[in-house]
């Protein structure tokens, strides 16, 4: 005999299914958004850090000049699209009209409240969409302080460089009194206990010096372009991107 509880069970269980078909749907409308947006970016730094600190923080401040001194030498910006470190970012790219502030927003019920220094503003469903919007586009990340999220971020950056996922990629680490004892904690457990390899550590590049971070990323370009010619990918559409950008800008390739 059929209960009442029977009949809510039923329709838990076909609300359910019903909300996975659905996001399905979401997922690829995420996907398809980001795709068709960024697709045809140019040279593209991709800044994270924290969304709770103010514009008085120096993280702040040094996340805004970091990205002017990039876009002034023509790379766009990309970030989270919320305050804090990524409102710096994006404003420090919004002074450059030559290039894009991009913001890929994420729905929450707090704190992700898009900021207004972006030229190019998404919003996304998913967190795992938008990372992959975030970091496929991208030829280096610059990692600020932050909380889980950043953190979350640096990781994932870092997992798909060591599976190989993506080559090619720098990952600087802004903020040596705040990510030393993390790194310390990698380096003294993680590495030691062979839970990663050398190379694996190295791949974190811990700085405060900022024009370091731009000398370095504008060298990215060159070693991009070799690694594309090497692995037969001379053609491709993002290659000649890439040239095209260091002909314009006198980088020798």
């Amino acid at each position: 005999m059929r209960t009442k509880k029977d009949d809510l069970t039923k329709k838990y269980i076909k609300e359910i299914k019903s909300a996975d078909v659905w996001s399905v749907f979401k997922i690829v409308a995420d996907f398809v958004k980001g795709f068709d947006e960024l697709g045809e970016l140019g040279p593209t730094v991709t800044m994270f850090g924290g969304s709770r600190v103010d514009s008085k923080n120096k993280y702040y401040k040094k996340a805004e000049e970091l990205s002017s001194m990039l876009a002034e030498r023509g790379f766009n910006i990309m970030t989270g699209g919320g305050p804090g470190v990524m409102e710096a970012a994006n404003r420090g790219a919004f002074q450059h009209k030559d290039v894009e502030s991009i913001g890929l927003n994420i729905d929450l019920p707090f704190e992700q409240v898009p900021n207004k220094y972006t030229t190019t503003d998404l919003s996304f469903d998913y967190f795992f969409s938008r990372k992959v919007m975030l970091v496929k586009y991208s030829i280096g990340y610059v990692i600020f302080p932050g909380g889980y999220g950043t953190l979350d971020e640096l990781f994932e950056a870092l997992t798909l460089i060591q599976t190989k996922k993506i080559t090619g990629v720098k990952v600087f680490v802004i903020g040596v009194e705040y990510y030393k004892p993390l790194l310390d904690f990698i380096e003294k457990k993680v590495l030691k206990n062979a839970m990663i390899s050398e190379e694996d550590f190295k791949q974190i590049r811990l700085t405060d010096d900022l024009q370091h971070v731009v000398d370095e990323l504008q060298a990215s370009i060159v070693e991009q372009i070799n690694f594309l010619r090497d692995s037969g990918l001379e053609d491709t559409q993002y290659s000649k991107m890439l040239k095209e950008f260091s002909a314009d800008r006198d980088i020798k390739v």
